[in-house]
């Protein structure tokens, strides 16, 4: 059970964290002057790693060990859709995000900002499910406890 918890409470930070981002802090990029924009990124670049670092290596750890040694009674079919959606924002960061945040890191640009924009939404889904996947699975171990 405490695997369980930590998986949860990491996933619903994270996706506290991603919806901040998506719809408050990204669409605000656009309305930083030109000519301070490289710093601004790099600031948020740093400060955002700080905040998120360690609550997604704990969920990071925590699907890895939930598909090694699933707690008794918690469905495989659960496990592996954490899995899945845990890794797909992964995904997304190195394919998009990382991408258009160097792009960024040379200055504000349009088309730059557009694909972190867009792009950011699959992770935004994917941890929203992942939340309620980390519920879901709670709550079985709590009713068959």
């Amino acid at each position: 059970m405490p695997v369980v918890l930590a998986h949860l409470v990491s996933t619903v930070f994270l996706t506290g964290m991603i919806w901040t981002i998506q719809v408050v802090h990204y669409p605000l990029f656009a309305l930083v002057g030109q000519d301070r924009f490289p710093a601004y990124e790099a600031a948020h670049s740093a400060r955002i790693t700080a905040v998120i670092a360690l609550p997604w290596a704990v969920q990071g750890l925590t699907t890895l060990a939930l598909l090694l040694v699933p707690p008794a009674g918690l469905p495989r079919g659960l496990v592996w859709a954490a899995a899945v959606l845990a890794a797909l924002p992964v995904v997304v960061t190195v394919l998009a995000s990382v991408p258009a945040h160097s792009a960024l890191g040379e200055g504000f640009d349009a088309a730059a900002h557009a694909r972190l924009v867009t792009t950011n939404w699959l992770r935004t889904a994917a941890w929203t499910l992942h939340s309620a996947v980390a519920v879901g699975m709670l709550v079985v171990l709590v009713r068959r406890g």
